[in-house]
């Protein structure tokens, strides 16, 4: 299973570097790809069969060419090239991102496990995270508490995600073109402008693009701690943008418009117009978090004057809430 995901991740992968390359003769060697890759010569073998099987490859007597660009079903499927700790992330983004979760509820570990189909350390170890900084509690059966964020926790928070950004966009541009980063980030643009066209059904679906982009670049930075505290910047930023559904969609359209002139800015390697566009687009983001702080998740309905507070959450598995 690991062996063949692993195959998959690096597929796609490969498909990202063949985008970009001209058509013609592929100059790399097995051994090029390999180390380009972070996997071994064999498993470049069965990516350059594949690849050859599907015809973006072909091979004669002078080589291996370039025949099409690889387009987006020749990927697979991103549940299918994640590792275990990446699914429970993923899962977990996404019951936050739906609003499952409030301040004081209590989290199962074995049930979320089930829920996943991953193992319950996986699960633990995701959590054991977000534990460290104040944002779980452990309890006693494999239970968590998830917690809530004071405007103080947010804005120390703020200060240091701010920070990790701009050193890892600085590392981002130093990239060769060849990286399959930017390759990476010209999908992400075009799925930007794709949902800007579509904005008034699917304006919903910003948080997750928002999510790739910034993660796409704290992974240029390959600092294990910058890309680990990513996961609780991503949490406390996403969780709290989804609470206030009042402008939703006009603050999505503003946030992508500053996405836009933020990976214009990555692309023309200016490192001060890249400071001046993330600082101003990481402004906006603690806004709107700060804001939906002070006055709570509206769930639906319109907020009662005076009533800023969340109601009082339910657990995630009433038949243990205990654990």
């Amino acid at each position: 299973m690991k062996t063949n995901t692993l195959y998959k991740r690096s597929f796609n992968c490969c498909l990202d570097l063949l985008a970009e390359r001209p058509l013609g003769p592929l100059p790399l060697s097995e051994a090029a790809l390999a180390a380009r890759l972070g996997v071994s010569r064999t498993t470049v073998r069965a990516i350059l069969a594949g690849l050859t099987e599907v015809r973006i490859l072909r091979s004669d007597g002078t080589g291996r060419h370039l025949a099409r660009h690889p387009g987006p079903q020749d990927h697979f499927p991103d549940p299918q090239t994640e590792g275990a700790a990446q699914i429970v992330e993923r899962k977990f983004m996404q019951m936050v991102l739906t609003g499952d979760y409030r301040p004081g509820q209590t989290i199962n570990s074995a049930e979320l496990a089930r829920q996943f189909g991953t193992s319950t350390t996986a699960v633990r170890e995701y959590l054991t995270r977000f534990s460290q900084f104040g944002l779980m509690e452990r309890r006693a059966n494999s239970g968590w508490i998830f917690k809530g964020v004071t405007t103080g926790f947010a804005t120390e928070i703020y200060e240091i995600r701010e920070m990790f950004e701009l050193r890892s966009a600085r590392r981002f541009v130093s990239l060769d073109d060849t990286a399959p980063a930017w390759a990476a980030l010209d999908t992400i643009e075009r799925e930007h402008r794709d949902l800007l066209r579509h904005i008034d059904s699917r304006y919903s679906d910003f948080s997750r693009l928002d999510e790739r982009l910034h993660r796409l670049i704290h992974e240029a930075s390959h600092n294990r701690f910058i890309r680990e505290f990513y996961d609780v910047i991503s949490i406390i930023f996403h969780y709290h943008y989804q609470w206030d559904k009042t402008d939703e969609k006009e603050r999505n359209i503003v946030a992508i418009g500053e996405h836009l002139d933020y990976i214009a800015a990555l692309r023309s390697r200016d490192l001060r117009l890249i400071d001046a566009k993330c600082r101003a687009h990481l402004r906006s983001a603690r806004a709107t978090m700060l804001r939906s702080i002070v006055t709570g998740p509206l769930q639906g309905e319109e907020r009662k004057p005076g009533n800023g507070t969340a109601p009082a959450p339910p657990e995630l598995n009433p038949r243990k809430a205990a654990g």
